[in-house]
């Protein structure tokens, strides 16, 4: 038999294995740096680039599609050039898509600290990077796919069904929550507003959990897991079963974000029901994975990679089993907004993704250098400081949610709230945030570990770019299904026809819950009170998610008595209407803001911003001083009214001409109520003389950013009006 010889692009998966580790360091050492602020809320004190609200984005980008993303990349070009025993399709689409990948994340890097974001979960990039995200995601799609075609393997090996699910899905799911009409460079408002963006984020948001952090790391484990085991994987039909389950049942799931939320009935309820079922597809991949194992626990014992793999999938199978649980009502109740899905979620990403993609990397990069690791004892010491990281980190989370929850829903006999004041809270969880420090201090100590281990390794091996390979030519087949060939055996040949019924399969629980969500109207009821904010609010709302206020504060009650009694009367769709984007919130660091509006003065705020701990003694909140001193830019006001009369908010052509006026009348406004606070008039007053005494610039506090803010803030849940029965 003819045999041809060719070369596996081995550079392509040095450069993202590479960027893997570099981004990984970064992104978790920024994780680092925002749990100490949780510690000393004023470390950063008056560097806006370097507060929580726009850092905290950038640490999950980072570690989503800079760590995670880069692992991916060097994982499936490792991976797909052997199982198809052939070279990626082109090197330039390899290059174009690690430099362009590269230049988002560094994109992501600039823009969100300087707070341009979109405040959406897990897709907060401005529309300029959206577009290019999308671009280089097709370039890899295309360069896969093309792999695919001109392969020497004629079936395609499980691994790869995970991969192609994985490029059609993100592709989907990116494109359609990140719709938005553009208002400047890097500004632009959601399409959606309300309810139905909140649908729209959240059916993004956890199938990019579901399609970015799950699907393309089940491919990697079903490769390297038997590769480092030396077995076969445990079950064929399994692996079948698993795959085409998974990916139908996952992108139901969504909802299950938004239990008890102003998301009509019927959505969450089928975001319940499909999540339960998901439990059965996850746990049978994490099965096929472990039992993969059987018979090599020898070799468990003695290869750290096979460590890292077993604690991965077994992390994979508690987050894959909590998930389930927490959409169950009764338990979504108790831990939705608390720090137990902050320990859920990183039992995810440290465990399952960070662990395999360390597993990964261990394995892979010694065969790269033609060389062994260089010591396995230092791999084993990264190992158990690692585990050991995840539990400090996760477990004092746990035992952070349970308290929230309690506090927050105790009641004394005369019908009052036993901790009144939110803060009670935070006092109490204190302790669980040192340990959590702590934690992700160990695992990160153990990534540095690992780093120094590689060098050494690389620096004993022997570079090899282009690795010498051979292979049989595909023979040419008939397309039919030939006698005695199962249909699964047969797709496994028609590439185009698997990717064609994997996409049929993800697109059907998209539309069923979205499209009757934004089409029929019926489902968001109107409330003829709401209106569309003024301009100042409208600007005092841009710098709200300018500053990430979404990611501390909730604007969601649900309907609960304590929550009512805490906050105010439970949320109603027909509030959000004008709202583009949703700020919904998914974590209440802070007290809930939904019915904010007319509970403090305007000096408190004011005073709130600039030294919360003065206001509120024990507040883990930042103080924003830049605000109160930085002039409010009112260029764009316009412009952001006319695209937001385009997405359906009812501003008049009057209204848009005396927007400036509008705007000066409501700082006025709000200036003469900050006066009526005696220290206030005082330091304004003398601030503005010592600037004429010295002719420098004055801004006067009707035009700074703290009176848009105020506007805002003072706004929030004042549109309907609840009459007591009392």
């Amino acid at each position: 038999m003819e045999v041809e010889q060719f070369y596996y692009d081995n550079k392509i998966v040095k450069k993202f294995t590479y960027a893997t580790i570099f981004w990984g360091i970064i992104g978790m050492s920024i994780g680092l740096l925002l749990a100490t602020f949780f510690l000393f809320p004023n470390l950063t004190d008056g560097i806006s680039w370097l507060s929580f609200g726009r850092l905290r984005p950038l640490h999950t980008n980072a570690v989503i599609f800079a760590f995670v993303g880069n692992a991916i990349f060097a994982g499936i070009y490792y991976s797909l050039q052997r199982l198809l025993k052939a070279r990626m399709y082109s090197d330039v689409l390899s290059n174009i898509n690690f430099w362009g990948w590269q230049f988002i994340i560094i994109a992501a890097a600039i823009t969100l600290p300087l707070g341009y974001t979109s405040s959406k979960e897990y897709a907060e990039l401005e529309w300029p990077i959206d577009i290019a995200i999308a671009v280089i995601w097709v370039a890899f799609g295309i360069n896969m796919i093309g792999t695919i075609l001109k392969r020497r393997q004629r079936h395609l090996y499980v691994a790869i069904w995970f991969y192609l699910a994985t490029f059609v899905t993100v592709a989907v799911l990116h494109i359609f929550n990140s719709l938005a009409l553009p208002v400047g460079f890097l500004k632009s408002y959601s399409v959606y507003a309300g309810v139905q963006d909140a649908l729209v984020q959240w059916w993004y948001g956890h199938n990019a959990v579901a399609f970015f952090l799950t699907t393309p790391f089940l491919g990697l484990m079903y490769y390297f897991v038997p590769k480092m085991a030396n077995r076969p994987v445990f079950s064929y039909r399994l692996s079948i079963v698993h795959f085409w389950s998974l990916i139908f049942i996952y992108i139901w799931a969504g909802p299950h974000h938004l239990l008890y939320s102003a998301l009509p009935d019927w959505a969450q309820n089928l975001g319940v029901a499909f999540s339960i079922m998901l439990l059965f597809p996850s746990w049978g991949g994490m099965i096929n994975g472990l039992l993969t194992l059987r018979g090599a626990w020898d070799k468990v014992r003695t290869d750290p990679t096979l460590k890292f793999m077993v604690v991965a999938i077994t992390g994979y199978g508690m987050a894959t089993f909590e998930g389930p649980m927490l959409s169950l009502k009764s338990v979504n109740a108790i831990a939705h907004y608390t720090d137990w899905i902050v320990a859920h979620v990183h039992v995810g990403a440290l465990a399952w993704n960070g662990f395999l993609t360390f597993g990964m990397i261990y394995w892979m990069l010694p065969r790269l250098f033609k060389t062994k690791l260089w010591s396995n004892a230092l791999a084993n010491f990264h190992f158990w400081i690692g585990t050991l990281g995840i539990i400090l980190y996760a477990l004092p989370m746990y035992v952070a949610g349970f308290l929230q929850a309690s506090m927050w829903k105790q009641f004394n006999p005369d019908g009052t709230l036993v901790y009144g004041n939110f803060l009670e809270t935070v006092t109490e969880i204190m302790p669980m945030y040192w340990m959590r420090a702590i934690g992700g201090s160990l695992y990160i100590l153990g990534a540095f570990v690992m780093l120094y281990n590689l060098v050494q390794t690389i620096r004993k091996g022997s570079e090899v770019t282009d690795e010498l390979a051979e292979s049989a030519p595909l023979e040419r087949v008939s397309k039919k299904r030939l006698s005695g060939e199962g249909y699964h055996n047969w797709l496994e040949r028609r590439p185009v026809q698997l990717t064609l019924l994997a996409t049929v399969a993800i697109l059907i629980g998209g539309i069923v819950q979205i499209v009757p969500t934004i089409l029929v109207k019926s489902n968001i009821p109107t409330i003829s009170s709401v209106q569309p904010y003024s301009p100042l609010e409208l600007e005092g709302r841009d710098l709200y998610i300018r500053e990430g206020c979404v990611g501390c504060h909730s604007q969601m009650i649900r309907p609960f008595r304590s929550e009512v009694e805490r906050y105010g009367e439970y949320s109603k769709a027909g509030e959000y209407v004008y709202d583009h984007p949703f700020l919904w919130g998914s974590k209440r660091t802070g007290p809930d803001l939904m019915r904010e509006g007319g509970k403090y003065s305007d000096s408190w705020h004011l005073n709130h911003f600039y030294d919360p701990q003065s206001i509120s003694s024990g507040s883990i909140m930042p103080s924003y001083k830049w605000i109160i001193l930085n002039e409010l830019d009112k260029s764009e006001t316009e412009n952001k009214m006319e695209v937001m009369v385009n997405l359906g908010v009812p501003y008049t052509p009057e209204d848009i001409a005396r927007a400036q006026e509008w705007m000066t009348e409501q700082g006025i406004s709000i200036e003469e109520n900050l006066y009526t606070d005696p220290d206030f008039a005082k330091n304004y007053d003398a601030n503005k003389a010592n600037a004429k005494e010295n002719n420098v610039e004055f801004v006067e506090m009707r035009n700074r950013e703290i009176v848009a803010l105020i506007a805002y803030i003072q706004r929030l849940g004042t549109d309907i009006k609840i009459t007591s029965n009392e």
